[in-house]
């Protein structure tokens, strides 16, 4: 889009004469101008890449640019928020904006710098579902958006509140997203200012310049003239075009709505039924990432009940077995039903080799993508090898990489377990000969392998008992002896409440 096709050939333009909200632009403008000269708190742009964040940032800039040099006397970090499993195309387009935005700040001596912010390596999407055997999150157990979204860009948001003191977060959010929203913003709104104190965050103020838009002035702010660093929205329109679906926003609290249908969200995500995002992109050219939705079906598949017993382990991480009266989803249910636990390392496995067959498949076309980081991969083997219920004694994920790209990563010698697959197989011999389970035997060597060597054995005796304590059989095995336990539980109950009618009488 070329600026002859925009109604205003400049932002500035722009600016002057449309109104917004109930108010003009201009007007607008001058308000983010006095918050920013009123004092030294420096500010944080969140910016999710989707239109809402996409407009308060233009905002943000084009308000810097009017002001005199003299008075842009404070720093304004724009901070975005990879999760590493962002839909690529998104991922592309926020980091073509950070980069423009970067490169044009310092042509015009503003204070601006944009930062992206992952989450720890060993909270990652893939190290905690494929390492440590993590379900596909649902809306029961979302146990990604902590780890992936809000810890990052609250460990950014923190940081500066400590060396500052205090920060001023601006944010994308309008009041017409949802009514849970909306109350949340009220909620924490300062009487007689512009400003609302942060939910969760000590220290911390939001302003959210267009709390009040709606959808559609937020678009015709967006495409009536080019961005105020350069360029257009034109892209930022094609993602969005032909879907009802809204963006994924910059996530800074738990308040902020679950993104699962959204165009701005994560490929892998599994909240929704259906990923129309990815149907979205696809339908409209990009079939390079129709691998990418099989495989986050596949995810999907494994996560429902009637496929448990395929992909799941039956015990927890813990060594239990556990039990829920009832069913989340329906009250009227009561049966004591089994809680399966993390995935199968068979299953984990696979998935591994799926999701890199899918990403060299990619590379062979031509694109230059991860899917998932060799970090991760060195901290998923990790896991793998220190599994609570399926120590990987075969150290299986280095052939796994080899299989499918043909060569090695430098992988860490002293990251290989004690014991090999043939120390396993024995094991498993002995274990039929003597009728123990070969997996407590094998915690049991580790458990005695961590204190070998040390003065002092503390500890020992107490990590043994816990090893003991442990669901070992087989999960038949386990139901009938729980069965019978809730059966003699039931006569108990029975009987006493027989001799308090007696003693009534």
């Amino acid at each position: 889009m070329t600026n002859g096709a925009f109604p205003f050939p400049t932002h500035l333009e722009m600016i002057r004469e449309m109104s917004l909200g109930n108010r003009p632009l201009v007007d607008l403008v001058r308000e983010i101008q006095a918050i920013y000269v009123s004092d030294e708190r420096p500010w944080i742009i969140g910016f999710s890449g989707g239109k809402d964040s996409t407009c308060a940032l233009s905002l943000v800039y084009i308000a810097l640019q009017q002001l005199p040099p003299e008075q842009r006397d404070k720093h304004i970090y724009v901070v975005s928020s990879d999760t590493l499993v962002e839909t690529p195309v998104v991922v592309d387009m926020i980091n073509s904006v950070i980069e423009t935005i970067n490169e044009s700040a310092v042509l015009e001596g503003l204070p601006i710098s944009a930062h992206k912010v992952v989450p720890q390596t060993d909270q990652t999407f893939w190290v905690n579902l494929l390492g440590r055997g993590y379900p596909a999150p649902n809306q029961s157990f979302r146990w990604c958006t902590e780890r992936m979204k809000i810890d990052p860009v609250s460990g950014f948001i923190l940081d500066k509140v400590a060396h500052f003191g205090e920060a001023v977060v601006v944010l994308g959010s309008r009041s017409e997203e949802s009514a849970s929203r909306a109350q949340v913003i009220a909620k924490h709104k300062i009487d007689g200012s512009a400003l609302s104190r942060h939910s969760s965050l000590p220290n911390a103020y939001t302003y959210m310049p267009i709390e009040s838009w709606s959808a559609d002035e937020v678009w015709m702010y967006l495409m009536s003239s080019p961005c105020p660093w350069g360029g257009s929205n034109q892209l930022l329109f094609e993602l969005y075009k032909g879907s009802n679906q809204g963006e994924c926003p910059l996530v800074i609290d738990k308040s902020t709505p679950s993104c699962g249908n959204s165009r701005f969200g994560c490929w892998t995500c599994t909240v929704v039924t259906e990923d129309k995002a990815l149907h979205g992109l696809i339908e409209s050219g990009a079939d390079w990432m129709r691998p990418l939705l099989d495989f986050r079906d596949l995810l999907y598949r494994s996560r429902q009940p009637e496929n448990a017993d395929h992909y799941r382990n039956f015990r927890r991480r813990t060594g239990r077995v556990s039990y829920n009266t009832g069913d989340i989803s329906d009250n009227s249910v009561q049966e004591i039903r089994h809680v399966p636990g993390p995935y199968l390392l068979q299953t984990r496995r696979d998935f591994l080799r799926e999701l890199l067959t899918i990403e060299k498949g990619i590379k062979e076309q031509g694109r230059d993508m991860e899917l998932i980081t060799r970090p991760e991969l060195h901290m998923i083997r990790r896991e793998w090898l220190r599994d609570p219920n399926e120590p990987d004694w075969a150290d299986s994920l280095p052939g796994i990489y080899r299989e499918v790209y043909g060569e090695d990563l430098d992988w860490v010698e002293d990251d290989a377990g004690a014991f090999t697959k043939a120390d396993s197989q024995t094991l498993e011999l002995l274990s039929e000969a003597y009728d123990v389970p070969a997996a407590l035997i094998r915690k049991m060597l580790e458990a005695e392998l961590e204190v070998s060597g040390l003065g002092k054995r503390r500890g020992i005796l107490e990590r043994l008992e816990s090893l003991l304590q442990r669901d070992w059989e087989e999960l038949s095995v386990i139901n009938a002896r729980n069965a019978e336990y809730r059966k003699y539980e039931r006569s108990h109950v029975e009987d006493v409440k027989d001799e308090f009618a007696e003693f009534l009488h």
